[in-house]
């Protein structure tokens, strides 16, 4: 008989370190986002005024999956409205639940959601890779559970799919791109010498997870001196607001792992940077830039080739050049992926039903989050 143990307090998931991990390893197209460190760090910056709901589903006595809820009140145009989703406020792109068995954890999940006293408006259910891997499975478990759910469009990412070799990709673009790729490189080399570096540690299961501060700080006095410097949309690597909660996350990426740092240097000073969390070959761009003398030099794109070129040496799959300005990436990406919502509006909530009638009267066209303070950077070459 499956039953779900429901966890408010973040204090009492550590207790679930080892179950969490092992389930987290068993998770289809995994990120770091789904960790229990990712949870932990997330919850001490920003969840104090944020409910708690963590699902630990269970079978035949074994924990067989999780699902990380909190209950946030977001501003809309009709008033607060409190909002059960996932823990991620678009840091990353895609989230669900954790373990290899989805279905029945988003089964189970969706009934307790259903007997247990609502604390909230609405339940919405964002950042579902439809596609990729929920293959349908939230809107059924939630339809299964009487929560009747609108399925709508969420964000659009670009991705680049890591097949075959890096000639076959680079040959895949167009020619007028090639050559002003090769006319980026020809332009850089003349700057000075170039390196680049990928640092990605393995992990404490390993023995190996240096933050190595140097790199990061590289990364921050470079973001300081880029336009990001005086960016007011509270997301850069250098933004005061969020710079100490990048610090922790980066610390526990370095421990599980998930880190994937990379700078381009021209004689030895850091031009450019594109700071990346992975996983089981699927690295996410979080933040990139690089240094204002070098705007028109073409560094970023010489980054990217680097990274690319690396990444296919390695063995990664995809990488995820990250939300918006799809068009500045449309050069590098190999398809366009959607993350998906699913919104249950219940009929016992006048300002849930309010809603309703302004997102059916509205075209199920790509959302941007409500607050400017978790907006997705473009990563785009520079």
């Amino acid at each position: 008989m499956a039953h779900v143990d429901e966890i408010n307090r973040a204090d009492e998931l550590e207790p679930l370190r080892l179950v969490w991990h092992a389930l987290w390893t068993k998770t289809r197209h995994a990120t770091f986002f789904q960790t229990l460190d990712w949870l932990q760090t997330y919850w001490q910056h920003f969840g104090r005024r944020q409910k708690l709901r963590v699902l630990i589903v269970h079978s035949g006595g074994e924990p067989i999956g999780i699902l990380p809820l909190t209950v946030i009140t977001e501003r809309t145009r009709i008033g607060r409205v409190r909002v059960l989703t996932y823990p991620l406020r678009d840091w990353g792109t895609f989230y669900g639940s954790i373990g290899p068995n989805p279905t029945a954890t988003l089964t189970v999940a969706m009934q307790h959601i259903r007997r247990t006293p609502r604390d909230w408006d609405l339940l919405d259910l964002r950042w579902v890779n439809k596609l990729g891997v929920d293959r349908g499975r939230t809107q059924h478990a939630m339809q299964a559970a009487g929560l009747q759910g609108r399925e709508s469009i969420w964000k659009e990412t670009a991705i680049v799919d890591l097949e075959g070799t890096f000639d076959d990709y680079l040959n895949s673009r167009t020619a007028k791109f090639r050559n002003n790729v090769r006319r980026y490189e020809r332009r850089v080399a003349k700057l000075g010498e170039v390196a680049f570096e990928r640092y990605r540690p393995l992990g404490a299961t390993h023995g190996d997870d240096d933050p190595r501060w140097d790199l990061f700080d590289e990364c921050i006095d470079l973001a300081e001196r880029s336009w990001q410097g005086s960016s007011s949309d509270g997301t850069t690597l250098s933004t005061t607001s969020v710079h100490q909660f990048l610090r922790d996350a980066h610390r526990m990426a370095a421990k599980t792992g998930t880190l994937d740092l990379n700078l381009l240097r021209i004689d030895g000073s850091p031009a450019a940077f594109g700071y990346n969390y992975h996983w089981q070959g699927h690295v996410y761009g979080l933040r990139a830039g690089y240094a204002p003398e070098f705007a028109n030099g073409g560094v970023g794109s010489v980054l990217y080739l680097k990274t690319f070129r690396d990444s296919f040496e390695r063995g990664d799959q995809t990488i995820d050049l990250g939300v918006g300005s799809i068009e500045t990436k449309r050069n590098w990406l190999t398809r366009v992926a959607r993350s998906y919502r699913y919104t249950h509006y219940p009929l016992t909530a006048p300002q849930a039903q309010l809603l309703r009638m302004k997102h059916w009267l509205s075209k199920p066209t790509v959302t941007m989050s409500d607050s400017p303070e978790h907006e997705f950077i473009n990563y785009s070459a520079g």
